[in-house]
């Protein structure tokens, strides 16, 4: 598997943030037949900084319903695979250079 193919985006919410300032740990929506091994290769050739832990989890589907013009409309959101990946002292990633 490709460098690129591991990691889809970055995950951007309070929680993460407030992670990245106390913890050193960031947030990564990733493929879901990557492994630990694959994603910590993957963060530190893309952002150039050394990995110290890497931990998964995959985030189950949810329901989602709204009652619209249309009628009730009903859907799922797909499962995906987090990772969260801690970085070593004094090293950081700039997530926000993309936007």
């Amino acid at each position: 598997m490709q460098l690129s193919d591991v990691l889809i985006k970055p995950i951007l919410t309070e929680k993460a943030n407030a992670q990245q300032e106390k913890l050193r740990r960031y947030a990564f929506k990733v493929n879901r037949a990557a492994n630990k091994l694959e994603i910590k290769k993957a963060v530190e050739g893309m952002y150039g900084i050394t990995v110290v832990d890497v931990n998964t989890s995959v985030v189950p589907a949810k329901s989602k319903s709204r009652f619209t013009k249309a009628g009730f409309l009903k859907g799922r959101k797909p499962a995906y695979k987090k990772a969260l990946v801690t970085i070593a002292e004094g090293e950081t990633i700039d997530l926000y250079s993309n936007i």
